[in-house]
């Protein structure tokens, strides 16, 4: 697989290397047959959507069909092999794509961020980004590795619905094994052969050959998406069965995220992702839950004094207490206390 620095002056020129287009044609007709949500809002230019890095909205850039060999709908090859999106869009700036591109990595880390969420990514790494995504090249760092990118309509409505085209839901950054890495790199290596090689067959043949070698790159890259989206799914429920039960354990002298974290072996934006995944709530909002309904049950179900209570759920001090109740409930706990007798 052929590998290339992309340097910081080199953004503007086009890391991304390939794109699949519209049906049949390499001609690019709009985005107008995106499946799936979030396609279309990469259609226009979106006013009032601000550039976080400068003024004005947020550009869409469209799918250069004319930069394809043999204007065809999609396009790999190196990480900056001096192809560009659109004149004057420098890709270090945010913007938007009404096209697919896949960033097979060799080296890194690279920080890419993807609707405003930062990514890194390193040597085996895969980046998916779908049409209608926010995302942004980084300015300092350096991209080696192989580029696709394909326009919709580029493969037939049955081959979008089984490759996952649109699983907006699915995490852009994908971690594949060595195993699920020598596929995809064998996968991608033919298509870039397919690709470049636009003499030994009629234009018509040649365009058949391409959709049906992107097929078989897309069909490992998504079963690899979901696989890993299953993995992070069982992950994190067992991330969260083990807070779960450290915090029923230990509420009445822990409140603190980051100890829980430490205690378990995660870092705390692990267990954010996987309590929020859980419960809809992070870390912080679970723990104070269980902490205000011991002290409602103490209050409720005892004669003790309520320092006494604010003591057994980690409140030494009565004032901090009753100040923390009250964030938690709209009441004091005498008031609480008041109300159930």
């Amino acid at each position: 697989m052929a590998d290339t620095t992309v340097h910081d002056h080199d953004h503007a020129t086009g890391a991304p290397g390939a794109t699949a287009a519209r049906e049949g044609t390499g001609a690019h007709e709009g985005t107008a047959a995106h499946e799936g949500p979030g396609a279309r809002e990469g259609t226009t230019d979106h006013a009032g959507v601000g550039d976080r890095d400068g003024d004005g909205p947020i550009r869409t850039l469209p799918f250069p069909v004319g930069l394809s060999v043999g204007g065809v709908g999609m396009q790999v090859g190196p990480m900056g092999a001096g192809r560009t999106w659109h004149a004057g869009a420098p890709l270090d700036r945010v913007h938007r794509i009404d096209f697919h591109v896949v960033l097979l990595f060799t080296d890194g880390p690279v920080r890419h961020m993807v609707d405003f969420t930062e990514y890194e990514a390193t040597a085996g790494d895969v980046l998916w980004i779908r049409p209608g995504q926010v995302h942004r090249f980084s300015k300092s760092s350096e991209y080696r590795g192989t580029a696709l990118t394909m326009q919709p309509g580029f493969l037939p409505r049955a081959t979008v619905e089984a490759t996952g085209l649109y699983r907006y839901d699915l995490a852009p950054l994908l971690h594949p094994d060595e195993a699920q890495s020598a596929g995809l790199c064998a996968a991608l290596a033919q298509l870039q052969r397919e690709y470049e090689d636009d003499t030994t067959l009629p234009p018509g043949l040649h365009t058949s050959v391409l959709r049906h070698s992107l097929t078989a790159f897309l069909l490992r890259l998504a079963h690899l998406a979901a696989a890993s989206a299953e993995a992070a799914r069982r992950q994190a429920g067992t991330t969260f069965t083990l807070f779960r039960d450290a915090v029923e354990r230990d509420f009445a002298t822990n409140h603190s995220v980051s100890a829980y974290a430490d205690a378990l072996g995660y870092s705390r934006r692990t267990l954010v992702r996987a309590v929020r995944a859980a419960t809809g709530e992070t870390p912080k909002g679970f723990i104070d839950k269980r902490v205000v309904l011991e002290a409602k049950r103490l209050l409720a179900h005892t004669d003790l004094p309520i320092g006494r209570v604010g003591a057994a759920v980690g409140f030494p001090d009565p004032a901090n207490f009753s100040k923390f109740f009250h964030q938690h409930t709209d009441m004091t706990p005498a008031a609480f206390r008041a109300e159930l007798r």
